[in-house]
């Protein structure tokens, strides 16, 4: 979830001290792209640990973490890779992978760290299903095109997939904006392709959606590294204006859509300056204070992973004690000596390398920015409609701590806003695994069918009002409907502010 989080600061550290090989193994002769996956022994049993790792343009990794036994999806994952060396570091659990990378990639060997577990572990590479199986993609009931768009303020090149009903149009449109950390278009998590489902349905049911990578990643230039939410906005901004001259597009209908952090993004484009989009839709976006969000997430996942209380307590002392020191300290030179001796003296398994690349993502410009981010602070600026949705099993974005405030928020800035809880819906927005359909004899995961449903209608509903060209119409209070059990529409209470 969530750099969700490339800087979530778990900082109490039970990780290993990583040994280099001498001499040192040449380097791998291909990048690691993809994904493996394998078991981890716990007290108890074991569980299913799976790895994504993505190759960025300028010559780094991003990694995800996925637990489906424990509900845990795309945790943010450190990637550090020198030659046959590989090394993960997982700080939202407190959690480390020091091995080898062998046959050219095929397996990853070595040794798995967490809170009161230190065991080996091998991870396979997840292999796609078998071409004999393998059916070929059928040309969907609607155009489908690559298209490339630049964000004028920072001159950057985003590649996209562009999706149009069939019909003559014009249509209403939205713009996909995934969670933290650089993403593809598809936002692909072990073989489940979220925006990519996402957009399928979308388009099939009348409705234009435009999904893009992020910066440095695939097709797009840049770098996400340094880039803050704020940033982010801008990128939005470029593609509502791409999306908005299309041929086909209705540019009054044109909206965005956001996941997790993508989520914020979208609600700080709609209280921007100048010409908003026509709607908002909200994923898990975040409700809470950066600061406060990291925190909880901390703790959350600790006590998931099996630490003990004394551990998460002495995680949280850390953690307030280095956000501190980076506030009071606007100098990134000196926040980071600061905060590289701090850490250095408080993780036994820390060395001074560790510290220091911590140090570095912990003052990083995101980082800065998300302590301090308030996501209700711009509310009563939205011009758009917004309908908000989280799942009721989320671990990494609560619906209580975070959808709740920014209903109540916006419904008191008396702006257009729906909210509805899913039952049994996870961060990825897919069902319980018990309703996964059957593929080829295997359960394969899904994006929450009652989730697009309400989407698409929650869309259609918006749009359908606005003729191509016509004016917007003012913003309006409508009712607040969350419902805390069930998912069902009809006879929902408001909340009052």
């Amino acid at each position: 979830m969530i750099r969700f989080l490339l800087a979530v600061l778990l900082l109490v550290s039970f990780t290993a001290p990583f040994s280099v090989a001498s001499p040192p193994t040449p380097p791998a002769p291909k990048p690691l792209n993809g994904q493996w996956k394998g078991p981890l022994k716990l007290l108890g049993g074991q569980i299913t640990v799976i790895i994504t790792i993505v190759p960025l343009t300028n010559g780094t990794y991003y990694g995800a973490l996925d637990a489906p036994q424990q509900r845990i999806a795309r945790m943010p994952v450190e990637v550090e890779l020198r030659g046959s060396d590989l090394k993960l570091r997982i700080e939202q659990a407190g959690s480390s992978f020091v091995g080898k990378v062998l046959d050219g990639g095929a397996k990853l060997s070595g040794t798995w760290t967490q809170p009161g577990v230190k065991a080996p572990m091998v991870l396979k590479r997840a292999v796609a299903a078998a071409p004999a199986v393998a059916k070929p993609r059928m040309t969907p009931p609607y155009r489908e095109s690559s298209v490339s768009f630049q964000n004028p303020k920072t001159r950057q090149q985003f590649g996209g997939t562009l999706t149009v009903p069939a019909g003559e149009g014009p249509f209403p449109a939205v713009v996909l904006l995934s969670d933290s950390g650089p993403q593809s278009r598809d936002v692909e998590v072990t073989g489940y392709r979220m925006f990519g489902q996402l957009a399928d349905y979308l388009t099939r049911h009348g409705i234009a959606v435009l999904r893009f990578d992020d910066r440095g990643v695939g097709k797009s230039s840049g770098s996400y590294a340094n880039a803050t939410t704020a940033d982010l906005v801008t990128d939005a901004q470029a593609a509502l204006a791409f999306l908005r001259t299309r041929p086909l597009i209705s540019p009054t209908r044109v909206g965005l859509l956001g996941h997790g952090e993508g989520a914020n993004v979208a609600l700080l484009a709609a209280a921007a300056p100048g010409r908003a989009p026509a709607f908002v839709v909200s994923l898990a976006g975040y409700g809470q204070p950066g600061y406060d969000v990291l925190l909880r997430q901390q703790g959350e996942i600790m006590r998931l992973i099996g630490a003990d209380p004394s551990q998460v307590q002495a995680a949280r002392e850390v953690y307030e004690r280095t956000v501190n020191v980076i506030r009071q300290t606007p100098d990134n030179d000196v926040a980071r000596n600061k905060v590289a001796s701090l850490l250095s003296g408080t993780n036994t398994g820390l060395n001074a390398a560790m510290a220091r690349a911590r140090a570095v993502e912990l003052t990083s410009p995101w980082s800065r920015y998300f302590f301090d981010f308030d996501p209700q602070a711009q509310l009563s600026k939205v011009q758009s409609p917004v309908l908000l949705l989280n799942g009721t099993a989320d671990l990494q974005v609560s619906a209580k701590r975070n959808m709740t405030p920014l209903a109540r928020a916006l419904h008191r800035a008396k702006r257009d806003v729906t909210a509805y809880r899913l039952a049994g819906v996870n961060h990825m927005f897919q069902p319980s695994p018990a309703d996964w359909p059957l593929v080829n004899g295997m359960q394969q995961a899904t994006f929450s069918p009652d989730a697009l449903k309400k989407i698409h209608t929650w869309v259609a509903t918006e749009t359908r009002s606005a003729a191509a060209g016509a004016t917007p119409t003012p913003v309006t209070v409508k009712r607040l409907s969350i419902p805390r059990k069930t998912t069902k529409v009809a006879s929902v209470p408001r909340l009052r502010g």
